[in-house]
């Protein structure tokens, strides 16, 4: 996402003051005309207003921050590695969604923001803004670098701050009069000195700077990347640290990817020194968490809901927080990391672990969040020109968007556990070497109604593991001791009965094992869609609107729409009109028409070949899907979040991670349906799909043109949890020639609600059939049973409730004709 380019030099003042009644303050609408400050009626859909969209002329346009400040909503945008200015701006939104752009912008890449108690100011990016509204700014010109977090001072906090750049800049800056100090200068030097000069971090470990925050005598600081060729491409290897500098010298605690470091004093700073620091981060394994108490580190680990935030290079993954948006007397804080939204408890310590939860899961990539005004504001990252890494085949050449943009999604705090099911995965041995009787990291664990583990031995002697959980007072009671027999794996339901906060397992032999976890929720979501869906043609009805979508670039900042060889463009205030420009219309047809490669509809599957050769089979949905994909009818992969795609396959839609992040091995369905949906793409934040049949006067998310001949649906890509739940059928063998020991392809099964399996075979004998499952996707296979299937017979299993993994493969002892069919419902 931030990759090193040649960077201008941009010319900025040293400080620039400017009182928010002055002439030169401008009221701007974002990509349109001037907003009316009285105007509070412009459209929303799902929570995202267009109008406040931000757009700005780098490869992406992300959040860095959303801060509530004196009546007023504060956002800033970000551009990709943009350590001396950018075109981003600062902007003030008014409680009518009024919004203006503050003309002391100077861009760059900042995600650093404080309310500094003493001084009464905000501190948002370079920008530094007082109680009245009065805005200065730290000139890039003399303190270069991505500002990625601020702390309190150390030894002065009531005057001085700490600022940190992504490339290991850090500064100590008076709050009064903006004179800095350079502790360690920003690896990308100063403009005059060396402009676009790829970045150097020498200080520490790894590279991508992320969290800061201060207390107990030390400065916490956290990078969540590598700086390596071989880290652009995979997703396990080794990446980023957790260091603290007791103002003199640096000392690495723990080197794993982290993101938010923070505490009980949360956007202000810790207000007592000796309260906790929380660090929040991940490794290739799990969710990774930390807490300081007393001067020492404890680490636990919490689930992955989505893996589109891997990458040992962390551009994936941005800036998740942990931040307080309850209202006064009801505090309530709100955790976001790898697609999760998590209640993070008051007074988490070593002695009181219990309270987190996880609430939903999400699709959106967010950056910053806070509430204001009784709703709860998400600042996103949509739509980035650039797409980065994020190019694969099944894609074909199609254009990028033509300019980066994003917008903020306003929620009901309720509205937080209403998203996509809590359904994880994670990890706490992974094929590594455990030494005897050494507890592993703790894993949360007792959350979910539907767990279950998969324990495999990679020795060649037998080890017993004893599984251990705690509930939230730090005392370990043994749940259940499981007996492994070298090179071999067992799976272990878990109950109602197995209670816990945490779970941990202990090997009484050093050995090399795996053990994997996954959680599931009961999935209540209806197989129907939801009535804001009304209006899309369904798969056998030809008579809908197609449209081929691009979100247009040179600051048109307006979708354009191909339909039926007329050619139509959407404004921010969403009117739809018939446009002359033939142009434009040629560039969407020669760029954006739908393609497919590396995907065929087989006998009883989709088969998937990768950019890397592997073969990954899908579940079918209705047999009309085939047509439309063999004959590139409609749209099968887009990216509609930064450096994350949609898939569109055969009746469901999937969250595609990027192929650093392992691609189609962690992909995840997310809604099955019925409908002919023609394209889709991400416009001012929102999910804009065409392909509808019968508008519906009564669905306000559809949007029609002034010729009546084009209509288009518009929302937010998280209300597709509400599309259908997640079904399909068929098998990775149908009717299919087997050889003896021969393996079938990997077929999805993770994240479906109830699942059957059906096999037959035409041999006159008895066959014996193995079913392996891998629970993560990276080729962890292990034996989950073995089925003896009669001759002339149908073999029928249902697998329970607690069952879980990520794919599933069979093999057969005999040579045969054979079917294995799986019906998810």
């Amino acid at each position: 996402m931030l990759i090193p380019r040649h960077l201008p030099d941009i010319k900025t003042s040293g400080i620039s003051i400017l009182k928010k009644g002055s002439a030169l303050a401008f009221s701007l609408f974002v990509g349109c005309s001037a907003l009316n400050a009285s105007d509070s009626t412009k459209p929303s859909f799902g929570g995202i207003y267009p109008h406040l969209a931000y757009y700005n002329n780098e490869g992406e346009c992300g959040t860095g921050a959303v801060v509530p400040w004196q009546g007023k909503l504060w956002v800033i945008t970000y551009g990709p590695h943009m350590a001396f200015g950018s075109s981003d701006k600062l902007y003030e939104i008014d409680d009518t969604l009024g919004i203006t752009t503050r003309p002391e912008s100077t861009g760059g890449t900042p995600a650093d923001r404080m309310i500094h108690r003493e001084s009464d100011q905000l501190i948002i990016g370079p920008y530094f803004i007082d109680n009245s509204g009065t805005v200065r700014t730290i000139s890039y010109k003399t303190a270069p670098g991505r500002y990625t977090g601020v702390a309190r001072h150390l030894s002065d906090p009531g005057s001085r701050v700490y600022i940190a750049t992504m490339e290991e800049g850090f500064y100590d800056i008076d709050v009064n009069s903006l004179q800095t100090t350079i502790v360690y200068p920003d690896g990308n030097g100063l403009p005059s000195e060396a402009p676009g000069v790829n970045p150097q971090n020498n200080l520490l470990p790894g590279c991508h700077g992320k969290g800061l925050y201060s207390g107990q005598g030390v400065l916490v600081f956290a990078n969540n990347g590598e700086a390596t060729r071989e880290a652009l491409e995979k997703f396990n290897v080794p990446s980023g640290v957790l260091a603290e500098w007791n103002g003199k010298d640096w000392k690495v605690i723990r080197r794993n990817q982290f993101t938010e470091i923070t505490g009980p004093g949360g956007i202000y700073g810790n207000e007592n020194p000796e309260d906790p620091i929380y660090a929040l981060g991940w490794d290739y394994k799990s969710v990774l968490l930390g807490l300081r108490e007393k001067g020492e580190w404890h680490f636990f680990r919490l689930p992955k809901a989505s893996n589109s935030y891997d990458g040992a290079h962390g551009w994936n993954t941005e800036w998740p927080r942990i931040r307080d948006i309850g209202t006064p007397g009801n505090p309530f804080k709100l955790m976001t990391m790898h697609g999760m939204f998590w209640h993070f408890p008051e007074n988490f310590s070593t002695s009181k672990t219990s309270g987190i939860r996880p609430l939903s899961s999400y699709l959106k990539v967010i950056g910053d969040f806070a509430r204001w005004n009784g709703k709860v504001v998400l600042g996103c990252d949509d739509t980035a020109q650039k797409e980065f890494l994020n190019k694969r085949r099944i894609k074909g050449e199609m254009a990028g968007p033509g300019q980066s943009n994003s917008n903020l999604w306003f929620i009901n705090q309720e509205e937080l556990d209403s998203f996509g099911p809590t359904n994880s995965t994670g990890a706490v041995w992974l094929n590594e070497q455990v030494e005897a009787k050494v507890p592993s990291e703790p894993l949360l664990f007792g959350h979910w109604p539907k767990r279950c583990a998969w324990l495999k031995n990679n020795s060649g002697h037998p080890v017993v593991i004893t599984i251990e959980t705690e509930s939230g007072d730090g005392k370990w009671k043994q749940l259940r001791k499981v007996n492994i027999d070298p090179y071999t794996a067992e799976f272990v339901p878990f109950t109602d009965k197995d209670k816990g906060e945490w779970v941990r397992l202990v090997s009484n032999a050093t050995a090399k094992l795996d053990a994997i976890f996954s959680f599931s929720d009961n999935d209540d979501r209806n197989t129907e869609p939801d009535a804001l869906f009304n209006g899309l043609a369904t798969v056998g009805n030809r008579s809908m609107n197609p449209g081929q979508l691009y979100s247009l670039g040179n600051n048109r900042r307006s979708l354009g729409i191909l339909s039926d060889g007329k050619y139509y463009e959407l404004d921010g205030d969403m009117t739809l009109k018939s446009v002359n420009d033939s142009a434009t219309a040629s560039f969407i047809s020669k760029n954006l028409s739908p393609t497919r490669h590396g995907i065929s509809v087989e006998n009883g599957s989709v088969l998937i070949i990768d950019d890397k050769g592997r073969r990954w089979r899908l579940p079918l949905g209705d047999k009309s899907f085939t047509g439309i994909i063999d004959n590139n009818l409609a749209r099968i992969c887009r990216e509609v979040s930064t450096e994350r795609d949609l898939l569109n396959c055969h009746g469901t839609f999937y969250e595609l991670p990027a192929e650093n992040a392992d691609g189609f091995a962690k992909i995840r369905p997310i809604a099955s349906h019925d409908f002919m949906i023609n394209d889709y793409c991400s416009y001012r934040g929102l999910l804009m799909m065409s392909g509808v049949a019968n508008p519906s006067p009564g669905n306000n998310r559809l949007i029609t043109s002034d010729d009546k001949r084009l209509t288009l649906w518009a929302g937010c890509i998280d209300d597709l949890w509400k599309m259908g739940k997640p079904r399909g059928h068929g098998g990775p063998w149908l009717d299919a020639k087997v050889a003896p020991g021969e393996y079938s392809d990997p077929y999805l099964i993770g994240f479906y609600d109830k699942k059957d399996l059906a096999i037959t075979h035409d041999s006159p004998r008895q066959v014996t059939i193995t079913l392996e499952a891998d629970p993560t996707g990276e080729g962890n296979w292990m034996t989950y049973t073995s089925i003896k299937a009669k001759p002339g017979e149908t073999f029928h299993y249902s697998f329970p409730d607690e069952f879980q993994a990520r794919w599933i493969r069979f093999k057969s002892d005999t040579g045969c004709t054979i079917s294995t069919v799986l019906d998810y419902k």
